[in-house]
């Protein structure tokens, strides 16, 4: 009995892999209700968003970040409370300045490196680098600052990192000047 539940488990789970890796198609339907990017949903199964990188579609980063970046938001509408996974492309010589957020922030670098530093002062020589397939989960609260900064080969590619947690997803910076919303 065990062994065929453990066989069944196994064919669920082979299923919705390959489901997700299926070719993806868009709804017509669909583009009108996302939120900033279009859902794909593979053929056959409206249960399943999976995106390849053609079908994420980026726009100006909201004006809580400094100008330059783009967002894509692939689940959930992370500024109300849920669910949500987004993603934010800076290209190089971004920063942001110290801040912190009331959740958890799950950060997941997808392509090039940021630069991380902790504190509530902006210290390009005390910052950690990140590459690609790097994870950090900074708690509630944690003063941190980040930038962008691909050298050699990667230099003026931008970087993209993948956000996810619970929202709403909010930005607190240290000093009130370095917000960009209020900036005239």
């Amino acid at each position: 009995m065990k062994r065929l539940l453990s066989i069944a488990m196994t064919t669920c789970l082979l299923l919705g892999v390959a489901a997700a890796q299926t070719t993806t198609t868009t709804k017509k339907s669909d583009k009108k209700s996302a939120p900033a990017a279009a859902k794909a949903t593979p053929a056959g199964s409206s249960h399943v968003k999976a995106y390849s990188p053609d079908d994420v579609k980026w726009t100006p980063a909201p004006k809580a970040l400094p100008a330059g970046a783009q967002i894509a938001v692939l689940e959930g509408d992370p500024m109300k409370p849920g669910a949500y996974t987004m993603r934010l492309k800076m290209p190089n010589n971004y920063r942001i300045p110290p801040h912190s957020h009331v959740r958890v922030e799950h950060v997941t670098v997808l392509a090039g490196t940021i630069r991380v530093g902790m504190g509530d002062k902006f210290d390009e020589k005390s910052m950690n680098g990140f590459g690609a397939g790097s994870f950090a989960a900074i708690e509630p609260g944690a003063h941190h600052y980040a930038m962008v900064k691909n050298d050699n080969i990667l230099k003026g590619r931008d970087t993209i990192i993948q956000l996810h947690g619970e929202g709403p997803w909010e930005i607190k910076y240290v000093t009130a000047s370095d917000d960009p919303r209020n900036k005239k």
